[in-house]
């Protein structure tokens, strides 16, 4: 059957005529171009549009305010590569006096995968990781002052691995958020989302006593196998694993952005089939109750948002259709792109301590990221960004 339906697609573009691989003359529907979208756009002939044009024409706006470039750098001190040592996923930057603060993700030794004696063994960069934090006062020199949030006791949802945190400073209370797992660490195991707060950035921290969130439960697993790509039912974008949480306080309330994994994830046109979701509280300490909206994108991977024009704004990286752009929502769920950008650093930190209305992409002028020294080992990096105004040739007249 499938044979006889790609022959008969073949045979309807190779014996219908010309006429079917031309573009239609306008349609009632079309979009009207005006004079200046048409000089603008290069548009030859107004009324024969091919489908690139009919989207170009829709596009909101083709500014250039939240088009940026990036760079990266070496950090000094305790962010400096330390062989033996895996520091990742920074937290956002705050600033507490003269002092900058950061958390991450820190654990020791090589990582041995999933062939072995998962009991023992570090399956991950990021397995057997406890919550650390370091500060600085220049933002190029760091210093590791220890620990901030570790791993659970034997048997609780965090005993294994607590690791890619977020910071949230409200009402004089600070708030970590961060990814568990519950062992023994297996490709099938479900990560969560746990919570620890605490009067000062430098603890003592008290851990939520169970997860804020956790996956959908309505996937089915196919066999008993250790095998993440056979299932039944894939279940919710979200139905394997929450990862990446980030609280931002929006309107009233507090918004917890994910990134989701889907059981039996797939591989499509876009790469891996990642998305991002909200939960929403009226409580930092939640409950936390997922939006109906959810997934709120059809891409990215490390999430990265920020309060911009009274809306979010989002930098979706790395995986799906819609990767490599920037993304605003005015409500914080319908998000729209507003620019292509690339090469993002991976796992940002954004600085919190910007001015989020002096452009929509000031908080990325500097931040934290992290970079793969080995697969076993990462270390934590420093990022500049630009806004890219004009593309100018070496020597000519213009500025960027």
């Amino acid at each position: 059957m499938q044979s006889r339906i790609l022959y008969a697609l073949v045979a309807t573009c190779l014996f219908t005529g010309p006429a079917l691989l031309t573009s239609p003359a306008m349609s009632q529907d079309s979009p009207q171009p005006t004079p200046e979208q048409i000089d603008f756009l290069g548009i030859t002939t107004p009324d024969k549009l091919s489908a690139a044009s009919k989207r170009a024409l829709k596009w909101p706006d083709i500014g250039n305010e939240w088009f940026v470039e990036f760079q990266t750098h070496n950090l000094k001190g305790d962010f400096a590569f330390e062989k033996g040592v895996c520091r990742r996923d920074p937290s956002a930057v705050i600033k507490e006096g003269d002092t900058y603060y950061c958390w991450y993700s820190r654990s020791t030794g090589k990582t041995q995968g999933f062939g072995g004696d998962i009991d023992n063994d570090k399956v991950f960069p990021w397995d057997r990781c406890d919550i650390y934090y370091a500060t600085s006062t220049d933002r190029i020199t760091w210093k590791e002052q220890g620990l901030a949030v570790p791993r659970g006791e034997p048997g609780a949802y965090d005993d294994r691995s607590v690791f890619t945190t977020e910071i949230m400073k409200h009402d004089g209370m600070y708030y970590l958020c961060y990814q568990t797992v519950k062992s023994p660490y297996t490709v099938r195991v479900k990560n969560q989302v746990g919570l620890a707060w605490s009067n000062s950035p430098d603890g003592p921290w008290t851990k939520s006593e169970e997860p804020i969130l956790s996956p959908a439960d309505n996937g089915v697993w196919e066999g008993t196998e250790q095998n993440r790509f056979k299932v039944k039912k894939k279940g919710d974008f979200d139905s394997h694993k929450v990862h990446d949480p980030c609280i931002i306080p929006f309107n009233g309330k507090f918004y917890l952005y994910y990134k989701g994994e889907q059981m039996g994830e797939a591989i499509t046109f876009g790469g891996r089939q990642i998305r991002h979701g909200v939960a929403i509280a009226d409580n930092p300490k939640g409950p936390y109750v997922k939006s109906p909206y959810n997934p709120i994108s059809n891409s990215g991977h490390e999430v990265c948002v920020w309060p911009y024009n009274g809306g979010i704004a989002s930098l979706i990286t790395t995986d799906g259709p819609e990767k490599n752009t920037i993304q605003w929502a005015p409500d914080g769920i319908n998000f729209e792109i507003m620019s292509v950008i690339k090469d993002a650093p991976h796992a940002i930190g954004l600085n919190r301590t910007a001015d989020n209305e002096a452009e929509p992409t000031e908080t990325l002028r500097w931040g934290l990221t992290h970079q793969y020294a080995t697969w076993d080992y990462q270390v934590i990096r420093g990022f500049t960004s630009h806004r890219v105004k004009r593309h100018v040739a070496k020597g000519a007249k213009g500025d960027d």
